[in-house]
């Protein structure tokens, strides 16, 4: 095992501790992490940071739940129009993209240039939404119509199925600023809607790519271990500073994805 190797698996440790903290964020390490250390191209990457989040968010959810922090409901009420969306995303949509978006005398945008591209814009968004916001602790009095979560889930679902993310960095945010969700509970919440999608997106790739599930499997076991070490660590730091870590996280990636691609 070479260096590489050895910090490409350490990396695979953080990114199950930053799920643990903050409920997303695995595909915002996971994607890069395997595109520009390990070397995956970003559509093997996308589908591998699925399975990954997919499979750690599942511990988590448990870990979660037991401690009164999920709110299974809405929950579910995001996740069914959510897998769909991914799944139908990462089947027909993402394989149907041209392999060259644009080209001019001296550019050339690729199908897997635009997709990492538009990762970092979806992230940046999500980091400023979660940074600006000012309602941080305030209790919840009511929960926002059915067919609202519904086109939110919808709209969530296809945008993580083209950037290949389990979504926790979208839907912490839409949690909290739409279902009027406490912080804490919606970093819970989120790794249920995170597991069902990242699971039934990778479906999708499973019938379109060839996996290495080695890899795939030993990196995906030290990222549980991670999301177990940042449950607990999660006890003891505050709603508020887990959604201002959560946004700032996010935004210093989103930063580095375009810097990285816009110097290769």
């Amino acid at each position: 095992m070479d260096n590489t190797q050895i910090l490409g698996y350490l990396g695979a440790l953080v990114v199950g501790l930053v799920l643990g903290l903050i409920g997303g964020g695995g595909s915002i390490l996971t994607v890069p992490l395997l595109v520009y250390l390990l070397g995956y191209n970003p559509i093997v990457a996308t589908a591998y940071s699925l399975f990954v989040v997919g499979t750690t968010s599942l511990v988590g959810t448990f870990q979660k739940y037991r401690e009164g922090l999920v709110d299974i409901k809405t929950g579910l009420a995001f996740s069914f129009p959510s897998f769909v969306a991914v799944y139908l995303s990462r089947r027909y949509l993402v394989p149907s993209i041209p392999n060259t978006l644009l080209s001019t005398s001296g550019f050339t945008l690729t199908k897997e240039m635009g997709i990492m591209v538009f990762f970092s814009i979806i992230m940046l968004l999500a980091a400023v939404s979660m940074i600006k916001n000012k309602n941080d602790n305030s209790v919840p009095t009511s929960k926002q119509a059915y067919y609202k979560t519904f086109i939110q889930g919808l709209t969530i679902g296809t945008i993580t199925g083209i950037i290949g993310a389990g979504g926790g960095f979208l839907y912490v945010p839409a949690l909290v600023l739409w279902a009027n969700i406490p912080m804490k509970k919606a970093v819970g919440t989120s790794l249920i809607i995170v597991t069902i999608n990242s699971l039934i997106g990778f479906t999708g790739d499973v019938q379109t790519l060839d996996i290495e599930w080695t890899f795939l499997i030993l990196f995906s076991l030290i990222s549980v271990l991670g999301i177990l070490i940042g449950v607990y660590l999660s006890k003891f730091i505050s709603g508020e500073k887990l959604k201002k870590s959560f946004g700032v996280f996010t935004l210093i990636m989103a930063i580095y994805i375009v810097y990285r691609e816009i110097s290769t």
